[in-house]
């Protein structure tokens, strides 16, 4: 069974033709050519796929489109360009949190999201937990922590009167 679904990507309302059962993260990379979200595990264990839901950070593999009607889904492609950054993206670039870059997307977005929800510099404890969910296989985490600590001061400063 074919079905029509709209809801709404990085502020853009879209149609989609597709099963009821095609996964978010499919809909995303094939429907839409939206490609940063990445699928690695398959089973929402590594946060690769990592989008917003209504500005919550969720597994977009372990969301099926027809759960996603008149909702509101953020990707990294919607957080900020190559042109015009987010503060998240910026600060991953200045502490070097990258090396491969497959599980970046997926940080971003989660990272994200919960600097959209705090107004304090966190604890390493707090970005580990927030974090969450996300794997890398390659840094080590130290840099992506560091990134996020820099990323949050630099909120709190754009934030002040």
């Amino acid at each position: 069974m074919i079905n029509n679904f709209r809801f709404i990507v990085n502020d853009r309302e879209v149609n989609v033709t597709c099963p009821p059962t095609k996964t978010l993260l499919d809909v995303l990379r094939e429907d839409l050519l939206l490609t940063g979200s990445k699928e690695c595990c398959g089973k929402g264990e590594c946060g690769s796929c990592t989008v917003q839901l209504n500005g919550e950070s969720v597994c977009s593999c372990l969301v099926l489109v027809s759960q996603v009607s008149n909702e509101s889904i953020t990707t990294v492609e919607g957080i900020g360009t190559s042109l015009n950054m987010d503060l998240i993206q910026q600060a991953f670039i200045a502490e070097g949190a990258t090396q491969c870059g497959y599980c970046t997307p997926g940080f971003i977005v989660a990272a994200h999201s919960y600097l959209n929800n705090i107004h304090h510099i966190p604890s390493i404890g707090e970005i580990q937990t927030a974090l969450g969910g996300n794997l890398c296989r390659c840094t080590g985490y130290s840099k992506i922590i560091k990134a996020v600590e820099t990323a949050a001061k630099s909120k709190l400063l754009a934030e002040r009167p």
